[in-house]
């Protein structure tokens, strides 16, 4: 995959696979190209050189609308949340790539309609469980701490059902017992929904832990590939961190 924003190259020819179940970390210095390769996949920017195959079918051609609908969800670095609206609201609003299709098939057949939508908030609560929000389901998420805030938004990606999920430094502002509880959480939702997981994050203990296979990117280009502790012996990657000295 290659993109260029004028003369700077963003990303150069940069590959990666992510099998089904599997946790893959990226990981990079501040402009390595981490959040270009998720608005890449997530639609949000063009790519001017290779595909993007989401089990064997180009997410080339596709709004960022129908990414979603395929079932890939994410995350932001800046938590994006309606303010006025409760957390269990918030989280419903993840299942809109859906909606539209389950309205369609019951629009003439109102009780199945109604059971479409006593499942659909079934399945919200179910969610709210995991994630521990019961407690502030009916709260307006303005009123919550900041690392509730991101589970709510971890809740709303996961509402899509989807196959594929995306964090986008779900660690960032976090302290360490938040993170350590973020670490169990992620490792659960992958387990229970039996989800893939690209996470981009710069806190180093996390993705070491719970990353089956780390990738690391310079300025747009892969310098690394393999285990955490293949990853972290790389030079390529060290001197990326560290400078050349090291």
């Amino acid at each position: 995959m290659g993109v260029r924003f004028g003369g700077i190259v963003a990303l150069d020819s940069v590959t990666l696979d992510v099998s089904r179940g599997a946790i893959v970390g990226v990981i990079g210095p501040n402009g390595a190209g981490k959040t270009t390769l998720f608005n890449c996949i997530s639609r949000i920017y063009p790519i001017e050189q290779g595909d993007i195959l989401f089990d064997g079918r180009s997410l080339r051609a596709l709004a960022d609308h129908q990414v979603a609908g395929l079932g890939i969800a994410r995350t932001f670095q800046n938590v994006a949340l309606f303010d006025t609206m409760t957390v269990t609201e918030n989280i419903m609003l993840g299942a809109h790539p859906h909606l539209g299709r389950r309205f369609l098939m019951h629009a003439l057949r109102w009780l199945s309609a109604a059971r479409a939508e006593a499942q659909l908030a079934e399945e919200v609560r179910d969610l709210v469980a995991v994630l521990d929000l019961t407690r502030v389901a009916h709260r307006c998420v303005s009123e919550l701490p900041f690392a509730t805030r991101k589970r709510v938004e971890l809740g709303r990606a996961l509402a899509s059902n989807p196959r594929l999920l995306l964090l986008d430094e779900p660690a960032a502002g976090l302290n360490h017992v938040e993170v350590d509880e973020l670490i169990s959480l992620i490792c659960t939702i992958a387990a229970r929904f039996d989800l893939s997981v690209l996470l981009v994050e710069h806190h180093m203990g996390l993705v070491m832990r719970i990353s089956h296979r780390v990738v690391a990117l310079d300025f747009g280009r892969k310098i690394g590939d393999g285990t955490p502790a293949e990853v972290q012996a790389n030079p390529d990657v060290v001197r990326a961190y560290l400078g050349s000295r090291a």
